[in-house]
């Protein structure tokens, strides 16, 4: 009866996560525009979609955005999360992990709102336009907030990992910087993929930073499907955001496959050590 009960809880939560998305899916391919009425199998939405420049302007400066960011807060996430594992002040260490925390923990409209007011500060203290730094506002503030994420997927990698490889390279004649690249960065670089994965994914989807944040000369897909909900969504969005689901769901097989064979290999390797 148990074991029932868990599998009926199990098939509950799958249901309300995945019904909507696979609900999406199924009128994305609608002749029709209803929600309500499956009129019959068309790639109607699909012709639409590559056929608008307004969507696709938008799209590119959220893959534009969300690659930047990711690339920038993985670097410096990377570095932080070093710094932060060599830091011997208990106490110190523990405030920064407090402070590296407090994006995730607050609230996004508090964080969105109070980036505007910074960035429309230093738009006036330089006497320009803030839609003259549109762009370099959102690339800040998405990096900023993807940091964290960043740190906390690398930052128990470098504790698993240690200094003993690190040290044994230096015994060996590499610099502390060699030793770093050539033999700690390839350790943890499951942590650093995980975090730039994250720092995308968290991009990708942000809009109340973006909202705050953005100019009218700067437009990300979020910001454009929220523009739309003011009138009716379009079943082209249904058809991108189906891409986007499908893009992400075959990335996510390539990236297990490709750390289960890595698990795999660990364990061949210290089953022959034994």
């Amino acid at each position: 009866m148990k074991k029932h009960l868990q599998r009926l809880y199990l098939g509950l939560i799958f249901a309300i996560l995945y019904i909507p998305i696979i609900t999406l899916i199924f009128f994305s391919f609608n002749s029709e525009n209803s929600t309500a009425v499956f009129a019959g199998f068309s790639l109607r939405w699909y012709k639409e979609l590559f056929s608008s420049p307004e969507t696709f302007i938008a799209l590119r400066n959220s893959i534009i955005l969300a690659v930047t960011s990711s690339v920038i807060a993985t670097v410096i996430g990377t570095a932080a999360a070093e710094g932060i594992y060599r830091m011997r002040n208990k106490h110190f260490k523990s405030a920064i992990l407090s402070v590296t925390n407090i994006p995730m923990m607050n609230p996004e409209i508090v964080t969105g709102m109070s980036m505007m007011l910074f960035f429309v500060a230093v738009a006036g203290i330089l006497s320009v336009s803030y839609e003259s730094i549109g762009f370099a506002a959102m690339l800040i503030a998405h990096v900023t907030f993807s940091l964290p994420y960043v740190i906390l997927s690398v930052l128990p990698r470098i504790n698993e990992f240690g200094d003993s490889l690190s040290e044994a390279a230096m015994d060996l004649g590499c610099t502390p910087m060699q030793a770093f690249f050539k033999v700690k960065l390839i350790n943890i670089m499951p942590g650093v993929l995980s975090g730039a994965l994250m720092a995308f994914t968290m991009s990708l989807d942000d809009f109340v930073i973006s909202y705050f944040v953005g100019s009218s000369n700067f437009q990300t897909l979020p910001l454009l499907i929220y523009s739309m909900t003011k009138k009716k969504v379009t079943p082209d969005m249904y058809a991108l955001s189906s891409l986007i689901i499908i893009t992400i769901f075959i990335l996510l097989l390539i990236y297990n496959y490709k750390s289960g064979k890595r698990i795999k290999k660990r364990r061949l390797i210290g089953g022959y050590k034994k």
